[in-house]
């Protein structure tokens, strides 16, 4: 997703696999990321402490890999919207 998303990463790929909620959440925070989820527990975050971070929340459950690609590429076009709108804390997609 990197032509669409240059600058995205995994919470894996920073060392945050095994970290709970509100530590992902922080590195979101401090380093300018939007996060992206399928957490309810995220939203709630979301909710409490506003944003940054800004929550792209996907409700479309468990899927493959290649149907949430599909879905953030289709996507695209309102995400970037949602990155530029500075009232805007949080996008569902279904």
């Amino acid at each position: 997703m990197a032509d669409l998303f240059p600058d995205s990463t995994q919470a894996q790929l920073v060392g945050l696999d095994r970290a709970d909620d509100p530590a992902v959440w922080e590195y979101a925070k401090t380093n300018g990321f939007v996060l992206v989820s399928q957490d309810s527990e995220m939203f709630d975050l979301s909710s409490l402490r506003g944003h940054p971070p800004k929550l792209i929340w996907l409700r479309c459950g468990n899927q493959k890999t290649a149907v949430i690609e599909k879905l953030l590429r289709d996507h695209h076009g309102q995400i970037t919207a949602f990155e530029k709108d500075a009232t805007a804390g949080c996008l569902e997609i279904y």
